[in-house]
């Protein structure tokens, strides 16, 4: 269960599929500016496909008609808001809905979510987060542990070798998600193993069928997923099943066990949560080591605020909220890597930014890669630079994004506390350097990642 906007937000393209799916009619967003059709079939899917992702499309939209744009998926308008200013005028009244639910449940198959009361709706959302809550203050040690295990083994590399971030860290993400969400049999690296071996398969092929058609036109391809997608399901009935015997209940599952969820409502929770926390923890990781490693004076400021707070002793969970600059630093790693480029919402009702009206049951994309670089709201937008969020008016920007404050879901609470982990454990015992020459491309696709894995070395600290 996610709010409003961050996780809606990796899973866009999937959502235009729910929608198609949910609602089989809607008006047209008439008068707003736009492209037309390039085909009565598929609408602009191809001008999407030809950019190379959604970001990109969404960029040369709002070049060309303005923060407020419409184009065509099918047969149906959609209207992308592509600046802080219109983005604050849409305000949708009903907020129990949850459109990441909706439309990864409807892609896995799973219909739990949809239809849903609005009592049920909430109830479980609350639920959901309070078990992520609760399994990070019973479980904090084990993320230290598997931090620090992290950063001995970058210890005891040479000077000058090469540290791949991202395959480090994404094993990183996987034994962290799986031991604080399912339990202490994925200390067991044969068990992570072959949850990331079927979790890699589910995600990969999440959202491509919407963009290209190309898994449903691949028989051999949709049986791999499916047979990925089935093995993962009764590893989790397993795991839900046998936790019911356990008396240390402290993980995600316990707390989902102890609601009046059925055993099929705590699997589709649990997939939610692993599938989503993996790659969202390992790419904010990821990015924010790859910009210390380029900025030798942030490194340094981080470096000072955590031997003042800190002092010796290892992060504690109390400690975080006092870590305000290594704060900056994720919210700037989140703004500069486009973490998260597009978010979606379905207008329930009639509503209107600036002139223009939007007809109820008309997908509004919030361009977010857009408005995360945009020159009116964040001076110097391609720049590195925390301490942007010193001002007030940054802060407030980026909550109401959904970064931050009462919108940010709790996967993307989760992934800052590993990220403040790994950074506030790093920073005080190693200097990273970039690897010179590494021209380090994005890939903005469902969650913004490193086109190939980036390099890093590491130094000691005298």
């Amino acid at each position: 269960m996610l709010d409003f906007a961050i996780f809606a937000v990796t899973f866009v393209i999937i959502l235009v599929g729910a929608v198609l799916y949910l609602y089989p009619s809607s008006r047209r967003a008439s008068g707003i500016p736009g492209l037309n059709p390039t085909d009565e079939k598929d609408g602009n899917l191809q001008d999407i496909v030809n950019r190379g992702s959604l970001h990109e499309f969404l960029v040369g939209l709002h070049q060309e008609f303005g923060p407020v744009a419409s184009f065509w998926f099918g047969s149906r308008p959609v209207v992308s808001l592509g600046s802080v200013d219109q983005l604050r005028q849409h305000i949708n009244p009903n907020r129990t809905t949850d459109s990441f639910e909706t439309m990864l449940k409807s892609l896995l198959g799973y219909q739990s979510g949809v239809g849903g009361g609005a009592t049920e709706t909430l109830m479980r959302k609350k639920v959901y987060e309070n078990a992520i809550n609760n399994t990070l203050k019973n479980n904090f040690p084990v993320m230290l542990k598997l931090v620090e295990e992290l950063v001995a083994k970058w210890q005891s590399y040479p000077e000058a070798q090469h540290t791949p971030l991202c395959a480090h860290l994404l094993g990183l993400a996987m034994k962290t998600v799986t031991q604080l969400a399912l339990g202490q049999q994925f200390r067991d690296d044969g068990e992570v193993i072959r949850f990331r071996k079927n979790h890699d398969v589910i995600w990969s092929e999440i959202g491509k069928g919407y963009l290209d058609g190309s898994l449903g036109k691949s028989s051999s391809r949709k049986g791999h997923y499916e047979n990925a997608l089935s093995e993962m399901e009764s590893m989790l009935l397993a795991v839900a099943r046998d936790r019911k015997s356990q008396r240390n209940q402290t993980v995600f599952v316990d707390g989902l066990l102890q609601s009046s969820f059925t055993e099929r409502q705590i699997m589709e929770d649990s997939m939610v949560f692993t599938l989503a926390g993996c790659v969202i923890t390992a790419n904010l990781c990821t990015w924010a080591v790859h910009f210390l490693s380029m900025s030798e004076e942030v490194q340094e400021k981080l470096h000072r605020e955590l031997e003042e707070v800190l002092g010796s002793d290892p992060v504690s969970l109390d400690k975080i909220p006092q870590l305000r600059y290594c704060q900056q630093v994720l919210n700037e790693t989140v703004r500069t890597s486009k973490l998260t480029p597009a978010a979606a919402r379905l207008q329930e009702v009639e509503g209107k930014v600036d002139q223009y009206v939007i007809p109820k049951e008309t997908l509004v994309i919030y361009a977010l890669g857009v408005v995360l670089q945009d020159c009116e709201t964040w001076s110097e937008p391609y720049r590195f630079d925390p301490d942007r969020f010193e001002e007030e008016s940054a802060r407030k920007s980026f909550s109401l994004l959904g970064f931050s404050g009462n919108q940010a879901c709790p996967e993307l609470r989760f992934a800052y506390t590993v990220a403040t982990v790994l950074l506030s454990t790093l920073v005080r015992q190693l200097r990273l350097h970039q690897v010179k020459g590494q021209v380090v491309e994005v890939k903005s696709e469902l969650v913004s990642t490193p086109k190939d894995d980036t390099w890093i070395t590491v130094s000691e600290r005298s």
